[in-house]
Formats: C-alpha cells, structure tokens, sequence
C-alpha cells in the first residue's frame, strides 16, 4: 500500500516467530498484540492491514486508491475492503485447517460462499470497484495471491486473472523487492 501510494518509508524487521524477540517501543505502540505489519505515521500509531490501507488511502490518495467520503462507491469500497480481513482471511483459515465450516453459523459464511462472492464481484472489470485500482484490491487482491500461492484457490479464472493483475502492478513488485532485501 504505501508503494502504491508513493509514499517514503523505513522498514523494520520484526521477527513475529522470535517468542525471545525484543520489539522495539515504538512497534509496540502500534501494535499492541505485536503482529505485523504496523504503522507509525507521526504521531499516527496503528496496526491491522485494512485499517493502515484505509488510513494511508485517505491521509495520502483520497480520490485515488479510496473514494472519496461522500463519494457513492465508497459503501462498496468498504465492503471489499474490509472483505480481505472479516470474510477471506476466516474461511481461509478453516479451510487449511480442516475446519468443518457453517455458514449459518460464520458471518464469514464458508470458503466456497466467500469465492462465489469474490468471483461475482470481478465479472464486471478488471478492478473490485470496476475500472480503477484501490485500496481494496490491495486486500482483496494480496488475499486472492495468498491462496494461489498456497493452491487453495479453486479453479476460477477470474480470481486467477485477478492474482494476476495485483502481482504485476509495479508497487506490488517492488514491495516483493524491498520484502527480500
């Protein structure tokens, strides 16, 4: 997000593994729980990844990677923003680890309702909100990666077209090179 964005930043490696790990204050400020990634932004300190897509969409490309406030996508680009961490990220979850889903019982329904979801929401363009790249896909989009890197995804083409795309925007490769240095 902050490649897309254009933003200058420092990282700092955090080794979540490390139970003997010494975090600094500053991450922990951010990060109470202390998982990654974090944010410190001024005297901005946050953690959780939609709400750093929301912030850095908001504080630094309003209009750009996030509609505007009042602005009638921005309903829809909660939604999808939001659908990476409430309802991808859960059925993701049991279905790696064998977890017997039910979708009147999950708010996140179940794996196969959450693909019928997303593939229905990208028959129409190339982007979740249609025509534009946002903050969203950068959820959505990293999500949908996740699961073909780890051949979860089920055949969909237009999941997989989808992968596609978010892997070859320039800011995701370079945050690919900056992850490796």
């Amino acid at each position: 997000m902050l490649e897309e964005a254009g933003i200058d930043y420092d990282l700092e490696l955090v080794e979540v593994r490390n139970p003997q790990r010494e975090d600094s204050k500053e991450f922990r400020a951010a990060s109470p729980m202390g998982k990654v990634p974090a944010l410190v932004d001024g005297k901005v300190q946050m953690s959780e990844s939609a709400a750093i897509c929301l912030y850095l969409a908001d504080r630094y490309s309003s209009g750009a990677l996030a509609p505007a406030i009042d602005d009638p996508l921005r309903g829809k680009f909660l939604y999808w923003l939001m659908y990476a961490p409430a309802v991808m990220e859960p059925a993701m979850s049991e279905k790696f680890n064998g977890v017997e889903s039910n979708r009147g019982r999950n708010g996140w329904g179940d794996f196969d309702l959450m693909i019928e979801t997303l593939e229905s929401g990208l028959k129409k363009s190339a982007w979740i909100l249609g025509g534009k790249f946002t903050a969203a896909d950068v959820m959505v989009g990293s999500s949908a990666v996740f699961m073909r890197m780890f051949d979860m995804l089920p055949k969909s083409s237009a999941i997989d077209a989808y992968a596609d795309r978010c892997l070859n925007r320039r800011a995701y490769q370079k945050a690919l090179s900056v992850e490796k240095t």
